[in-house]
């Protein structure tokens, strides 16, 4: 749940003020510079979930410190991770670090904001490599890409369309608290028919998330800013990209993931 969360940093819109050339070069390069931002924060994730997987994973009864729910025999570092204490600080870190981002990545140097958000993305990849216990592989793989062509189908409609999608945004904060709050809730209740339905409603909130915060980031564009403010702009909606798709591939791997067995 740590990447639940909305950042509220708004930067003022400067792409109505001008039609020219040199404007459609520069947001070009504006939206390159995100995706390539959100893109690289999607890789260290991906690494660090997945070298935290190995390290905390033996095959050798010799060297198991504990055992995993499905009978995945553990390392130290996967009993300290998983089944001790520190699970709590590994799935609350990247919360406190998100908020402090969203709300400090006005007053931060680019270089600043953006080291942060890698860091942030390596604990979201710790946080997330207990997904490699849970579920095959295969799976991982597939609901990836599955939520690769959606993310990629959906941010085009949101870069490309000329109807305005701030109308929806509105209900799409009011689903993404309902989802929350709802999945508190099914923390104590741990009901699976809850579950279903929270991953269902996760999967449309953040699908149009996507395409609405696509539309946004655009927005913010202004062929005035001075380099600083457009590299802090370009972190910022990286971060909310990132959010959208790292959450609408939790809520597809509930779906449709396959849990492993041991």
């Amino acid at each position: 749940m740590s990447d639940l969360n909305r950042n509220t940093y708004a930067y003022g819109s400067g792409v109505a003020r001008a039609g020219t050339a040199e404007l459609d070069q520069g947001l070009r390069a504006f939206m390159l510079g995100v995706y390539n931002n959100m893109v690289l924060g999607l890789a260290i994730t991906g690494l660090a979930a997945l070298g935290t997987y190995m390290a905390a994973v033996t095959t050798d009864p010799a060297a198991a410190a504990g055992q995993f729910s499905n009978g995945l025999m553990l390392t130290s570092v996967g009993v300290a991770l998983f089944s001790s204490p520190l699970k709590w600080v590994v799935i609350f870190a990247p919360l406190a670090l998100v908020f402090f981002l969203s709300f400090r990545i006005a007053s931060l140097q680019p270089a600043t904001a953006r080291l942060m958000f890698f860091v942030y993305a390596a604990l979201v990849g710790l946080s997330l490599s207990s997904i490699f216990l849970v579920y095959t592989h295969a799976s991982i793989t597939r609901v990836f890409f599955i939520t690769a062509a959606t993310f990629g189908a959906l941010s085009l409609y949101g870069y490309t369309t000329k109807r305005n999608l701030s109308a929806m945004g509105s209900f799409l904060i009011m689903g993404l608290f309902g989802v929350i709050i709802a999945s508190l809730v099914n923390l104590f209740l741990a009901s699976t028919a809850l579950q279903f339905a929270i991953s269902v409603a996760g999967v449309l909130v953040f699908a149009g998330l996507t395409a609405w915060d696509t539309q946004r980031i655009k927005e913010m564009y202004y062929e005035m800013d001075d380099s600083a403010s457009a590299a802090r702009k370009s972190v910022l909606g990286a971060l909310m990209l990132y959010l959208d798709f790292i959450n609408m591939f939790v809520m597809l791997m509930q779906l449709f993931g396959q849990q492993r067995s041991s």
